[in-house]
């Protein structure tokens, strides 16, 4: 299955660069990534076209065939425009649909609120990684179980894992040695990198820390990393999306997920 979209193509460049299994099962592919089975995006069907009169219901039975454990479904359709005809079945399914934004830049400019009394650097000591497990578990939760911490340990030791072969950076914007905002840079080689997970601490917001830590990243993979297009995937209804575009990306596609979570 080639992959149309920029968005599935270098999210399926991370999964890859995890270690996910990327299975073709012939009009789709399965995603799989044992090693964090609540990671919905981890855990996912993809497919190449949007869906006809009632073929939602069969690509859940897919699903729950191939995760038949799974709390959740998670189905990907690998299509640019955002157009999704089958709309009216989707509360009869429980699924939810979020159509985002897939951006682009080849070049970054500092952003129009620069924030100078952070530092910005990578994710080097254990330390450093510990403050990133609690940083993105309090942007996701207030108060976050135990199990929402390990899920998002799963998540941060995977980021190690690439780092520590030379195909990802992950920084941090410090304020009194403190981080206060991270997010990764992930490329596999072939000249594109994918931003990922841009989350800012909630006391820390609307100061430019992210602004300024996308620019400052962007900055490096471009002139470091032999990267000639950064990509990053935004809600096109939230404030994030015009911080990107004033940092110099601009929209280029959009991205299709459908979702049921599990119940509380």
């Amino acid at each position: 299955m080639t992959i149309a979209s920029l968005g599935y193509r270098t999210d399926l460049m991370v999964r890859r660069l995890a270690g996910s299994l990327i299975i073709n099962r012939d009009d789709h592919l399965a995603i799989r990534t044992p090693d964090n089975p609540g990671f919905y995006w981890g855990n996912f069907l993809l497919y190449p076209q949007a869906p006809g009169p009632g073929q939602l219901a069969q690509w859940v039975d897919a699903f729950q065939a191939e995760f038949p454990i799974a709390g959740h479904v998670a189905l990907g359709i690998d299509t640019t425009d955002g157009q999704l005809d089958v709309a009216v079945e989707l509360p009869g399914l429980e699924l939810t649909p979020d159509i985002s934004t897939v951006l682009t830049t080849a070049a970054v400019r500092e952003p129009p609120h620069v924030n100078r009394d952070a530092t910005y650097r990578l994710l080097t000591s254990g330390d450093d990684w510990e403050q990133a497990v609690s940083l993105r578990s309090a942007v996701y939760d207030d108060a976050p179980t135990p199990e929402h911490v390990d899920f998002v340990r799963r998540q941060l030791d995977e980021a190690r894992v690439i780092m520590a072969t030379g195909q990802a950076r992950y920084y941090g914007a410090f304020v009194a040695d403190r981080l206060v905002a991270q997010l990764g840079v992930v490329s596999d080689g072939s000249g594109i990198a994918r931003f990922q997970n841009v989350e800012t601490a909630a006391e820390h917001r609307g100061q430019g820390l992210a602004g300024s830590l996308v620019y400052e990243a962007g900055r490096a993979a471009l002139d470091r990393l032999d990267i000639r297009e950064l990509v990053i995937v935004a809600d096109p209804d939230e404030s994030a999306i015009r911080l990107y575009q004033a940092v110099g990306f601009a929209p280029a596609e959009h991205q299709i997920q459908l979702q049921r979570t599990p119940p509380d």
